[in-house]
């Protein structure tokens, strides 16, 4: 029985998840890091131990998906947008010394791809790519069943490889960044930036709704549409060209509307990446749906600790 932590800028979400990947208990608060770390972590504290008392079962092993920075062998988070002051903070240890369990921790985007790989679109695939498409863009990359880590184990930041080298200047200080192009908070700032003074629907637009202009037919919405399909099409077909994956799976707020932008997508990627076999690569719909977030927490302690990763790879 894995106790599953999703750590987020906005919410901490726990629950227990059984071994078949059943997400049996869900709790979550606001993350409110101005409270202080230590209010975090009795937050999750009282979550699991109410998760035990609600189930009847005892917590034998504990997984975290965590918004990064962070560093997964040793616990700590780095240097994190969302809650700067929790820097050096580790979370890892202290849940080990109130639980006696073994736990371990992972950057969310590589949770969310461990859990494809293990319970979802990407079972029994040899490479995967994660790709969560929302406020921002996450990139987990699974090979041979193992997360992928760059020096000092670091997460590589795909979301921020250049598309565009004329785009917006992004936080991370790059230019035309995928992520500064091809968002929901990209689709909103263009809608803003765009859309006649006298559009009907006003510029102040969630990408949610601009894809619901855009399916009902209104030109400026599917203007908008298109240039997030091309932005989107451009950095999926880099990662083609760069990684030659068996399946890239794609997840987020914004591929809730994917049916508005796949066929380009597939377009540009057919031709784009005429030097590798592109038409190996799937592209999937990430499967585990609303809990998807702790099924992949859940899948970060069997990655460590499980003899063979917990993944079952052709």
């Amino acid at each position: 029985m894995i106790a599953a932590v999703d750590i987020g800028g906005t919410k901490i979400a726990t629950g227990l998840v059984d071994g078949d990947g059943r997400v049996l208990t869900r709790a979550q608060v606001p993350t409110n890091a101005e409270a202080g770390y230590s209010k975090a972590i009795e937050a999750i504290r009282q979550m699991l131990r109410n998760a035990e008392l609600t189930t009847g079962q005892k917590i034998t092993g504990i997984g975290i998906g965590s918004t990064g920075p962070i560093y997964p062998l040793t616990g700590e988070i780095g240097d994190v947008n969302f809650f700067p002051n929790w820097r050096g903070e580790n979370p890892v240890k202290d849940l080990e010394k109130i639980f006696a369990v073994q736990v371990a921790i992972e950057n969310d985007a590589d949770a969310a791809a461990l859990g494809e790989a293990g319970w979802g679109a990407g079972r029994d695939k040899s490479r995967l790519i994660y790709v969560t498409v929302g406020t921002g863009i996450g990139v987990g990359l699974i090979f041979d069943g193992k997360v992928y880590r760059g020096v000092d184990y670091s997460h590589p930041e795909i979301g921020h490889h250049q598309i565009d080298p004329s785009g917006p200047i992004c936080y991370c200080g790059f230019t035309g960044c995928w992520e500064s192009l091809a968002t929901g908070p990209a689709m909103e700032g263009w809608m803003a930036a765009y859309a006649p003074d006298n559009y009907p629907h006003g510029k102040n637009l969630t990408a949610k709704q601009i894809c619901e202009l855009a399916r009902a037919g209104d030109e400026q919405a599917k203007c908008c549409v298109a240039r997030e399909a091309r932005y989107l099409g451009a950095g999926l077909a880099n990662l083609i060209t760069l990684y030659v994956p068996d399946v890239i799976v794609l997840g987020g707020s914004v591929m809730n509307s994917a049916d508005l932008f796949l066929e380009t997508v597939r377009k540009i990627i057919a031709t784009s990446c005429h030097f590798v076999p592109w038409e190996r690569t799937e592209l999937a719909m990430a499967s585990l749906g609303e809990n998807a977030n702790l099924i992949g927490a859940a899948r970060v302690w069997y990655h460590r600790f499980a003899p063979d990763g917990g993944i079952h790879a052709n």
